[in-house]
Order: C-alpha cells, then structure tokens, then sequence
C-alpha cells in the first residue's frame, strides 16, 4: 500500500515502523511464493513435487491511506460497521471483475504489488 509523502510526527513515524513490521512476514511470504512459481516456470522443479499457488488480493489502499493513525484504536461500532462495509463493496467489485480468475489464474502480479 503507498503512503503519501515521509513520515514527519512520532505518531506517523511510530504507525509506519508498524507497518513495515506487520507486513514484513507477509513480504517474507510473497518472496517464498515468488522463488517456487520461477522454480516451476523454469522447470527446475517437477510440477508434481511443487504446487504453484494462485494469488489474490482485495484491498482498498486509498480508503485506508485516508484514515489518521489513532483510526487503529476506534472501536466505535459506527467505524466499525463502515470499515465492514466498505470491505464488502470492495469484495463485491473484485468478484465481478476476477471471478473467472479464481482457480485458474493470479489476479495480481506478485512482483509489482510486493517484492
């Protein structure tokens, strides 16, 4: 997800080194997954040995860029059900556009959107 400009305020700085923590096992995934797809496509591993894996992803980065960092600490129920719905129509318009990738193809590009 991109952020907009450096972090300036502890609190921004704080947010971005939670982060870069939180994603870094996610990222430590993504480089795994990455490493056996070259493996397969280059046939340096049989296809029977290793599983290549299908990746999709359903995000909605400038809803979350829009929210302040004290955002991770409202248990309002009204935030709460906005975050769930926005979730939702997020879902919604993933599934009309990649539904025929489910199964038979990643609907992102590993290496663009995490390596």
């Amino acid at each position: 997800m991109g952020r907009r400009g450096v972090p300036v305020r502890a609190a921004e700085i704080v947010n971005q080194i939670s982060e870069i923590s939180f994603n870094s096992s996610l990222m430590r995934e993504m480089r795994a997954i990455a490493f056996v797809t070259d493996l397969i496509q280059q046939g340096k591993v049989a296809r029977d040995e290793m599983k290549a894996m299908l990746i999709h992803s359903i995000r909605s980065d400038a809803a979350m860029c829009a929210l302040s960092v004290s955002s991770k600490y409202n248990a309002d129920w009204g935030f709460l059900c906005e975050l769930r719905d926005n979730g939702r129509r997020e879902a919604d318009a993933w599934l009309a556009h990649h539904y025929a990738d489910i199964g038979q193809r990643s609907s992102i590009d590993i290496r663009k959107q995490f390596l």
